[in-house]
């Protein structure tokens, strides 16, 4: 007699199960039994059976549902956690009855109506990894139901089952992250007054989970450097964290979040190498704003999380700078806040007399609006600065007032800080207070390419070439892009002169004029520099071109200025006077 054929078919097999059932059974059992038959009644069969789904049995507190189709089965099961979650609104946390639902597509047997096989199991091994209000799918399942349904989905790895041969690819809904496509709207957050930015977990391409670790922690670390960075909102890691594993669209996570930017990035691990990309993107637009890759040797992993991490803040701030000044371009000059007018003034923080003529007014008004804004004061400080050519006293009394308004209003803000110590080491001439400020300005965020820059200038001047150049080269290494460069190349070659370098002084004065041209003092350094590497005609050229530049410059007013210690001025004040700059 031949041997009765196995009725097989392919489907979506939907377990699920009370989280804590003995626990509210223990506390309330006729109770608990009530609740959980009225969920059921009202509920929960007339949503499986909306679906097209079949009720295989019931299990004390558990169910095991067969659908035709996997997007069926995951869109039934959305909408019955975020249906639950409004029935138990009312309820205190105690008596709630929460659900833990797993689906799978696979392969079952029929008999009797019953099912069994490995795609039951699954289904129920994938429950049970579920939190209480969630959801875990398989990865067929996944790849059924992936922008199908309007839910976010975390990839959990390859997870061991209990009893199932091999690791099953696990995806999880959280509840908080659940959106049903016929729920109610969401308000997504406003838009805060200033850059805005979440950096999301990065994706470890690597074959080692293990690796997880040191991803999750340089991310941390970048949350963390960003967050010192006064004038950006930076989204707390708790809430960024929330799409690990997420398959995310950056305009979503944009609205989601109320952010402007988004970070995003990978990590590959290889032997002893570790590759890291990392790109920043305008969540409105999702145009790319900044992009990176990194190689490093990984020999001493913490020491390469700290590497990283300093030159991803160092390059983000620049370029969200630049962005932001894009933006504020395009509003009208009558809606302008005091935050806007800064970004405004930004483009002519560039040490010319033209640009801080511009810049002025600006500051002035915000200022106006907002009297305790550090960095208003700190750029009108630098503004006054620069015009000290032109308005001597009052320019340097302006500039004293607004670098100590700066200090008052500004101590937790590296960028005032730094813009303060330059002026004070200047224009006060005190030298301590200056480094002590730098100092500050860099223990806030150690990535803070203004302070790195500013104190190359200070340090160079004050016959600290070595550690000038550190700082100089940290700057161009972590913004090698930046229109602010000017100053770290102006800090190499006042540091190179002293130096004795005088070719490599010349070069990097040329550097600082390229970015930032018509600068006198800039013409000076590298009229100097000239002069000393032998190139007597391109010296006295340049110092003619300085003058069509600068007609009120002296040797006195400068040598007052940046004359920090009569031994390291003395030899630029004897070059200046050899290429025919007036006394």
């Amino acid at each position: 007699m031949a041997e009765a054929r196995v009725e097989r078919r392919l489907a979506a097999i939907m377990a699920g199960d009370v989280a804590g059932y003995s626990r509210l059974m223990g506390v309330d059992e006729e109770g608990t039994l009530a609740r959980l038959n009225a969920h059921r009644r009202e509920f929960l069969e007339p949503k499986i059976a909306g679906h097209r789904g079949r009720i295989v049995k019931r299990t004390g507190d558990g169910v095991l549902v067969e659908f035709a189709s996997a997007v069926d089965a995951t869109r039934c099961a959305v909408e019955i956690q975020s249906g639950m979650n409004k029935r138990n609104e009312t309820e205190p946390a105690e008596r709630r009855i929460e659900l833990r639902i797993g689906i799978h597509v696979g392969d079952i047997i029929l008999d009797e109506g019953d099912i069994f096989g490995d795609g039951v199991n699954i289904a129920a091994r994938l429950e049970s990894l579920a939190t209480p209000g969630g959801l875990c799918i398989s990865d067929d399942t996944y790849r059924q139901v992936r922008g199908k349904i309007d839910v976010d989905f975390q990839d959990m790895g390859e997870q061991e089952l209990k009893n199932i041969a091999r690791p099953v690819r696990v995806y999880q809904s959280h509840p908080e992250l659940a959106k049903v496509a016929d729920g109610a709207p969401t308000t997504n957050p406003p838009l805060p007054d200033k850059p805005s930015i979440a950096v999301l977990p990065f994706q470890n391409m690597s074959a080692d989970r293990e690796q997880e670790y040191f991803v999750d922690g340089m991310v941390e670390d970048i949350i963390t450097g960003l967050s010192r960075i006064k004038w950006f909102f930076v989204i707390a890691r708790n809430s960024s964290f929330a799409y690990k594993g997420r398959i995310v669209d950056v305009k979503r996570v944009g609205r989601e979040l109320g952010v402007r930017y988004v970070l995003e990035g990978s990590v590959r691990k290889a032997v002893n190498r570790v590759r890291i990309t990392a790109q920043l993107i305008d969540a409105a637009s999702g145009a790319h704003i900044w992009a990176e890759q990194y190689d490093r040797s990984i020999d001493d992993v913490f020491a390469l999380q700290d590497e990283i991490t300093m030159r991803v803040v160092g390059a983000i701030e620049p370029s969200l700078r630049k962005a932001e000044i894009e933006r504020v371009k395009r509003r009208r000059p009558d809606s302008l806040d005091a935050y806007n007018l800064v970004l405004r003034s930004l483009p002519h923080i560039t040490a010319k007399p033209k640009d801080a003529e511009a810049a002025i007014p600006l500051l002035q008004k915000a200022i106006q609006l907002d009297p305790n804004y550090g960095l208003a004061h700190a750029f009108l400080s630098f503004s006054f600065h620069v015009l000290t050519y032109r308005l001597r006293e009052q320019g340097r009394a302006e500039a004293i007032d607004h670098a100590h308004k700066a200090i008052a209003f500004g101590n937790d803000d590296p960028t005032a800080l730094a813009f303060a110590a330059f002026i004070i080491a200047f224009q006060e001439h005190e030298l301590a207070t200056s480094f002590r400020l730098f100092d500050r300005a860099l223990e806030i965020s150690n990535s803070n390419v203004i302070a790195l820059r500013w104190s190359s200038i200070i340090l160079a001047w004050a016959g600290r070439a070595d550690l000038a150049i550190e700082r100089a080269q940290q700057a161009l290494r972590l913004s090698p892009f930046d229109d602010l460069n000017f100053s770290a190349h102006m800090g190499l070659s006042i540091a190179y002169f002293h130096l004795g370098r005088f070719r490599e002084a010349a070069e990097a004065a040329q550097n600082a004029l390229e970015i930032n041209p018509g600068f006198s003092l800039h013409l000076a350094l590298l009229a100097g520099a000239l002069l000393r590497d032998g190139r007597t005609e391109e010296a006295k050229k340049t110092a003619e071109r300085l003058l069509a530049v600068e007609p009120s410059f002296t040797i006195h007013v400068t040598a007052h200025i940046v004359g920090l210690v009569p031994d390291v001025i003395a030899p630029f004040v004897a070059s200046w006077r050899e290429v025919g700059l007036p006394e």
